[in-house]
């Protein structure tokens, strides 16, 4: 094709002008021009450029391109980066509508007139090392659109914001220093396709540097290394593209395995076409429980045998097939653990560094992780490095949504879509494709091509299909838009579906599947969310069910200055309309990279070794693939009333794929409550963890004992006529008629209620309840508790002890009588039992029990129950039986919308306690209660829509339930949690604890 050397304003429009003067896309091989590997033949670009920005087409020009340009006026900006994290432009967070939704009437593939456009220029002197050689630049990810010169000539525009765009520089290099000039633009008509449920960030927001070729380069190398019928044996086939002078020079191959040593080696005449194949005997197949590499080292040789040019290339050999519409790694099932994951920093936004990359892998590694989606487009190629070197499985998606094309406020209506069947796009959605394809092809972690996400489907997605499948056999193609558009339901190789609820899934595995199944999107990460994760991971047992991933794995959420103080922001924050708001925030880490409580059960429930204990020993199941459990030992405990009173250290192993029960001579104490547990552990260090890491655990409760309050000591009772007083040595307690409860408790001369304990039935609402109408439908609940008014108050003398019984009516439109009596015995114990008798005819309670506002002193919490972060009804496998300590301030999970928080479920007994030690201890009657310590009421969370709207701190709050409803997590926009994990209306509930000093 013949280069164009002068830009048009035009292409931005055009949906078949997507490219022009761009290098045909490659492979991402490295190259040196030794093999020591130092003398790389790259110039890095990053670092200060300069910039200015006009608000649109209209004031923009090209006269910056010229290399007398004075731009002195210009800023200064860090490349890479975008515009918005640095100042230049407005955020902005928008889902499936287009972000000019309501300000243009615009349809494909016009651009919005308001089109922000960022000059940017750099001035360079090219490196010696890359004299006298052809010299390219690489744009690793540039958004939307952009046009590039050097010294004043034209060199190139491109689209597709995630995949590199390279061009020559050669003929307009000029000696001393050179002038660099790129135009980028907000919008084109690419923006109709790139639709993603992100921020809209642009700018040149990854890495940017020139590369030299030598005189004979390998421009493109695509190697397959799989496996024989036996699944022991490599096959290695090699194709490498050559460019330059190939007279008289070869090319000499050698394979290393994972010693370094020789494993093959050969040479071969260069030709522009090179072709290798070679078979192994008994290779170290990949998988992400051993992802061996090989290392495949090319060199062009010149005739004398001197090194033109190195390449070191990491290789897997596997084998992923699809058999009796199962999926297959190396002849075995595969189940992908997953997770969707979008490139964040709450800084920099999509321009993430290596070291969050290298977080990411481990943080995923550590909680059982197995596989990425990379949501919704390929990622830097850096992360496909780690993701073969570490074992995670990949589905590498195409930059390509269009999801307001086709989808407006939750119905399908297609009219309009784009690219459907339009001849127009098709081209630039093959580009797509393709630039992912040739990038991507040699990293073994890549099992499955992705077309995009949410663009309906027609014809264009169609050829994308025969264009990969065409190129790669070795792969699956994926893409679940064909679930609205039936039509079209040969484009994909896997039945994938988004937020499909258990029973759904169950119906299509259990009726003739034609396909595997995944869920590409599932367990709605929103908020306080991923309940009911097991009822997914259940459906294993299913061969058709192959897994899925929860959306998502990190908020999206920016940091904001607000009255001089920093907080994480989300859609909306910074006056951007339209918005989505905190739909952002989906992440099982938060932006800042802390891991939310939410990890807890996801690590637990995607194990690949389960632990079930029992009385005499127990049974590991191990669902590895391929590995058994040699590189772990084991740790069996004995907690009695939570406390570790034994313990063995033990070497099980068991082979993949199997289970095995082992017998543990654990003692049985007489006396407490006896929790068995056993736990896994890394017997080595890895890359990803120090041995002795815990992988996962399993316990048993051998014998349950829950005391119950028992009265002595007969007390001194005073009945007045206000309040019953109740004394005795180093205690007080004062009982309102008024007040309806507890006005005073004091133990040695210090005050612990600062208020009569409220009654409360709701929780502050998460984003699951919001997003499903919990308000609306339960709205009732909210005000039960603070407008209850008491009915009757009856004074008893027991034996030891006095109660005292408020009755209570509920503002509800049926009557309901709740009842709440304290029992106070001479030892300063009381004893509190709140009673809901169940009634017919009303929505589920969100939660039952009381909530009592302490000194603002009392932040330290020691319990016996389930930990460490918090669980609740449907999100509590992931939690042991133990005893833990936290403070009301880290209970509080910072999700970017207050919402309900820190409740830890069976709790026996805790403790409270200020700086000094002063504390009481409060203990379950008969059943486990449910508890969180929060520095905020109910109220307060209720209220807030962030963080740093939460008042100061004045009191702390404890809340103590006889239960609270789950979370849910299939979406956050309208499936309820499901409805085993509900507080039926019609059901009684009991709540009993006793407070007494702590010895």
């Amino acid at each position: 094709m013949e280069r164009l050397t002068t830009p048009d304003l035009n292409w931005l429009a055009d949906p078949e002008i997507f490219e022009v003067n761009r290098i045909k896309a490659h492979s991402d091989h490295d190259f040196f021009s030794s093999k020591t590997g130092k003398n790389s033949l790259k110039q890095n670009l990053n670092g200060t450029w300069r910039i200015h920005t006009e608000p649109s087409l209209a004031t923009a020009n090209f006269d910056f391109s010229d290399p007398n340009f004075n731009y002195q006026e210009f800023d200064y900006i860090q490349v890479p980066s975008h515009l918005q994290t640095t100042g230049f432009d407005e955020h902005q967070y928008v889902n499936t509508q287009y972000p000019w939704d309501g300000h243009e009437d615009l349809r494909p593939p016009k651009v919005p007139q308001n089109n922000k456009v960022a000059s940017y220029i750099k001035t360079f002197e090219l490196a010696e090392n890359l004299h006298d050689k052809p010299v390219y630049i690489s744009f690793q990810g540039v958004a939307t659109a952009f046009f590039v010169w050097l010294n004043g000539h034209f060199v190139g525009y491109s689209e597709d914001s995630f995949t590199p765009n390279d061009f020559e520089l050669t003929d307009y290099l000029v000696s001393g220093t050179n002038y660099l000039a790129v135009q980028v633009f907000k919008y084109s008509s690419a923006s109709w396709i790139e639709d993603q449920d992100f921020w809209r960030l642009n700018g040149i927001f990854r890495d940017v540097y020139l590369y030299a070729t030598p005189k004979a380069h390998l421009f493109d190398l695509n190697v397959t290394a799989s496996l024989d019928d036996t699944y022991q044996n490599g096959i290695l086939e090699l194709n490498a593209t050559i460019h330059g002078d190939l007279s008289d020079k070869k090319l000499h191959v050698a394979l290393l395995d994972q010693k370094q040593e020789i494993a093959y080696e050969t040479n071969q005449p260069l030709l522009e076409h090179t072709k290798v194949t070679h078979k192994l005997d008994q290779v170290h197949p990949w998988s992400a429980e051993n992802p061996s590499l090989y290392t495949l080292e090319l060199s062009l040789l010149d005739k004398d045998g001197k090194v033109l040019e190195y390449i070191p290339q990491k290789i897997g050999f596997r084998r992923f097939e699809l058999r009796n519409n199962i999926m297959y790694l190396n002849d075995q099932r595969i189940v992908f653990k997953g997770v969707n994951r979008h490139e964040f920093d709450p800084i920099h936004g999509r321009a993430i560094t290596k070291a969050d990359m290298l977080w990411d892998i481990k943080f995923m590694k550590r909680h059982n992780i197995n596989a990425v989606r990379t949501s919704h487009y390929p990622n830097q190629t850096y992360w496909y490095k780690l993701c073969d070197e570490y074992g995670i499985y990949l589905i590498d998606e195409a930059n390509l949504e269009s999801h307001g094309s086709w989808q407006k406020l939750g119905e399908c209506e297609p009219s309009w879509n784009v690219p459907g069947n339009l001849p127009e796009w098709q081209a630039t959605c093959l580009d797509r494709a393709n630039s992912m394809y040739e990038r991507d092809k040699n990293h073994p972690s890549v099992l499955i091509w992705s077309l995009g996400n949410e663009s309906y489907a027609g014809t264009d997605i169609l050829a994308m299909r025969e264009l990969l499948r065409h190129k790669d056999p070795t792969r699956l193609v994926h893409y679940e838009g064909v679930t609205w558009n039936r039509e079209f339901d040969e484009i994909t190789d896997i039945e994938s579906r988004m937020y499909a609820k258990p029973h759904e899934i169950e119906e299509y595995l259990t009726n003739d599947p034609q396909k595997p199944y995944i869920s590409c999107e599932y367990m709605h990460a929103m908020g306080n969310s991923v309940g009911g994760l097991k009822l997914y991971t259940d459906l294993e047992k299913y061969a058709h069910y192959q897994g899925g991933f929860i959306w998502d794995y990190i908020d999206q959420a920016l940091y904001q200055d607000v009255d001089g103080k920093k907080r994480l922001a989300y859609g909306g924050d910074f006056n951007d309309r339209p918005s989505d708001y905190e739909f952002c925030g989906n992440g099982l880490v938060f932006a800042d990279r802390t891991i939310s409580p939410k990890a807890q059960e996801v690590k637990h429930l995607y194990a690949d070794v389960k632990l079930k204990p029992d009385k005499t020993g127990v049974t590991l199941t191990n669902d590895r693939l391929f590995a058994d459990t040699s590189d772990s030992f084991f740790v069996a405990k004995v907690l009695q009333d939570g406390k570790v009173v034994w313990q063995k250290e033990l070497n099980l192993v068991v082979k993949a794929q199997t289970s095995k029960h082992f017998e543990i001579d654990f003692p049985l104490p007489t006396e407490g409550e006896i929790v068995y547990e056993v736990e896994q552990r890394l017997k080595h260090d890895t890359l990803w963890a120090k041995a002795g890491f815990e992988i996962n655990f399993g316990q048993a409760l051998i014998k349950k004992d829950i005391p119950t309050f028992e009265a002595t000591n007969t007390p001194k009772v005073v009945i007045g006529d206000v309040n019953v007083g109740v004394s005795g040595e180093n205690f007080e307690v004062l009982l309102s008629k008024d007040k309806g409860g507890i006005v005073s408790l004091k133990y040695s001369g210090k005050e612990y209620v600062t208020r009569t304990p409220q009654l409360v039935f709701w929780r502050p609402m998460t984003d699951n309840d919001r997003g499903c109408g919990h308000g609306f439908d339960r709205a009732m609940w909210l005000s039960a508790g603070k407008f209850a008014r008491v009915t009757d108050l009856k004074v008893t003398n027991q034996k030891h002890a006095v109660n005292v019984t408020y009755t209570y009516e509920l503002p509800l439109p049926k009557k309901v009588l709740v009842t709440v009596s304290y029992t106070v015995d001479g030892t300063g114990k009381v004893n509190v039992t709140a009673n809901y008798p169940g009634q017919a005819d009303l929505p589920s309670l969100p939660t039952f029990g009381l909530e009592f506002k302490l000194p603002k002193q009392l932040t330290q919490l020691k319990y016996y129950g389930r930990g460490p972060a918090e669980n609740y009804l449907d999100r509590n496998v992931g939690a042991r039986l133990g005893i833990f300590e936290t403070t009301a301030k880290d209970n509080l999970a910072p999700y970017l919308v207050p919402q309900e928080t820190g409740l830890h479920c069976d709790v026996r007994r805790l403790a409270l306690s200020d700086e000094t030690a002063q504390r009481i201890k409060i203990s379950a009657n008969g059943q486990p209660f449910s508890a969180s310590l929060l520095p905020y009421s109910t109220m307060m969370l209720e209220e807030a829509l962030h963080q740093d709207e939460l008042p100061p701190v004045r009191f702390t709050w404890l809340r103590l339930l006889a239960s609270q409803m789950g979370v849910g997590g299939d979406d956050s926009w309208g499936a309820p949690v499901h409805e085993q994990y509900w507080l039926s209306a019609n059901k009684p509930l009991e709540l009993s604890f006793t407070i007494e000093p702590f010895a």
